[in-house]
């Protein structure tokens, strides 16, 4: 992207070079006003990170200003105060629509616009932030309203600037850095509306602000050296809560983070090339370390399916243990052979050349050979940890560790593909992809409350529960937990009911998961 647009009736500037940057005119009303980068520490100089990105050339429009005005209000009003709830949804929601239209405009005068496959991408991105967030007014488990909290702002911010950095982890950083840019952008809309009105109205809002300012600090001085005078400010001045002061926080935020939106559409770093290349290696030095692992690999699957996969008899005689013993003993260091495995696999598909035919056809197997064996250890971490847990019961820990071990078998799918059309690109953005699904399947899933069913089957089969674990469940857990009989329900739901507390008074704090728990303890006896 090279051009810079200033939004909706603004006028439009060409690429950023040093000859438009020299003229010093003043421009007339119909002139295309291309101004020079702005003073100040943040647009005078490049980003210490980020030398190439120079960032709009003319200030922000009519449209990035109202936008961030919307969505700065929208979280003042929606985002909620007391406890997570719907609250995050609809300021998501709202969020989506209005970058996207900013989006929309940036791209319209756009002489390289993106393609449809990065629109899809940005959209798909947009999707899942709005999705987590979603997951927020239906679920009530802390550690997972975290995690989608987080992963929707990471998210919005690939969603945004995802196509601009090489990086991942500068993607999900990018509008934080764009905001704190953005502000010197912003003021410099500020001085050109003064410019454009004679200076009479924008000294006014200056002169009022700086008027409050005085107030504020000498009616708390007047007001403590006099009660009578105290009593008389009291009735005049609103009390400002905690809550106000909250809410005008968040506002702040939103908007700074829109603005630093509109900075990053409106001009976003340009692409520079990689500086050199991938240490040349012969073919002896990366395929013998793959040839040895993948030998040991093929030795571990074999006896796997001698042992794991074979009956409980078998495991007994040759190990000593139950098939719950055995699985639970090789569960983590498995998780730890996957993560490593992966690691080789990128590295060897990333530094590993393919100059003739046979290097191609070397590295194909050899790591196609490494991906599919780490698959079948996937499968067998799976299997131990699935046995381990109905033997032992289910766990919140145990079912996230579950999903993370299925998100790095799809992983491994993706680098399996990758590896026989031979692609050198990395898959991170595609296996963070993945991890965002995974996410989402597992907040549909309720882990809490399958965790809750599943231990309550299991007691009604086998007579051992565990309520002091229970007990620390959400309120997701309670329409399971009620099906328990009166003297294990007693133990549990009280502890939850306690720390579920009065129904939320504010709407953006509903929760659908925290009204269906009250509704179901509404009728407990205990």
């Amino acid at each position: 992207m090279s051009g810079a647009q200033g939004g909706t009736g603004d006028t439009v500037t060409g690429p950023e070079t040093p000859e438009q940057e020299a003229p010093q005119q003043e421009p007339s009303e119909s002139a295309v006003v291309v101004a020079a980068p702005a003073a100040g520490p943040f647009a005078s100089a490049p980003v210490l990170l980020f030398p190439h990105w120079r960032g709009p050339s003319a200030p922000p429009g009519r449209w990035v200003l109202g936008a961030a005005a919307a969505v700065g209000l929208t979280a003042a009003v929606a985002l909620p105060v007391e406890r997570p709830g719907i609250g995050w949804f609809v300021m998501a929601a709202v969020a989506a629509i209005v970058v996207g239209a900013l989006a929309r405009q940036a791209y319209r005068n756009d002489p390289a616009p993106p393609a449809a496959r990065a629109y899809a991408v940005d959209a798909a991105w947009a999707i899942a932030a709005v999705a987590l967030a979603g997951v927020i007014a239906v679920r009530d488990a802390e550690w997972l309203v975290a995690l989608c909290m987080l992963a929707a702002l990471a998210a919005g911010s690939i969603a945004v600037a995802g196509r601009h950095f090489r990086s991942l982890t500068f993607s999900t950083m990018a509008v934080v850095l764009a905001a704190f840019r953005a502000l010197p952008w912003t003021g410099r809309a500020l001085r050109a509306a003064r410019q454009g009105d004679g200076g009479g109205g924008a000294r006014t809002v200056v002169a009022t602000a700086l008027g409050l300012c005085l107030v504020a600090v000498f009616a708390p001085l007047l007001a403590s050296a006099d009660p009578a005078f105290a009593r008389v400010l009291d009735d005049l001045v609103p009390t400002l809560d905690d809550t106000v002061v909250t809410r005008a926080v968040v506002c702040a935020f939103a908007a700074a983070a829109v603005l630093g939106c509109g900075f990053l559409l409106m001009a976003p770093p340009t692409p520079q090339p990689q500086k050199g290349g991938p240490a040349r290696v012969r073919r002896v030095e990366w395929a013998l370390p793959i040839g040895f692992l993948v030998a040991l690999f093929g030795l571990f699957v074999g006896v796997q399916f001698a042992t794991l996969f074979g009956s409980d008899d078998y495991v007994r005689r040759t190990t000593g243990l139950t098939y719950a013993e055995y699985a639970r003993g090789g569960f983590w260091q498995l998780l730890a052979v996957t993560v490593l495995a992966l690691g080789v696999v990128l590295l060897a598909s990333r530094f590993a050349p393919t100059p003739t035919p046979a290097d191609r056809a070397w590295k194909r197997s050899l790591l196609a050979a490494l991906a599919g064996l780490t698959l079948v250890i996937v499968l067998s971490a799976l299997r131990r940890m699935w046995l381990y847990q109905e033997a032992y019961g289910f766990t919140t820990l145990r079912l996230v560790v579950l999903t993370c071990e299925l998100w790095l078998g799809v992983c491994f799918l993706l680098v399996l593909v990758a590896v026989l059309r031979l692609q050198a690109r990395p898959l991170v953005r595609e296996m963070a992809g993945a991890g965002v699904a995974a996410l989402v399947a597992l907040a549909a899933l309720d882990p809490e409350g399958f965790v809750a069913a599943s231990d309550v089957g299991r007691f009604e089969t086998t007579g051992k529960i565990d309520t002091v674990y229970l007990g620390r469940l959400s309120a997701d857990a309670v329409p399971a937990l009620v099906r328990l009989p009166a003297q294990q329900r007693c133990e549990v739901l009280p502890r939850i009911a306690a720390r579920l507390g009065e129904a939320e008074t504010d709407w953006p704090s509903w929760n659908a998961s925290r009204a269906a728990a009250r509704e179901a303890l509404a009728d407990l006896r205990c």
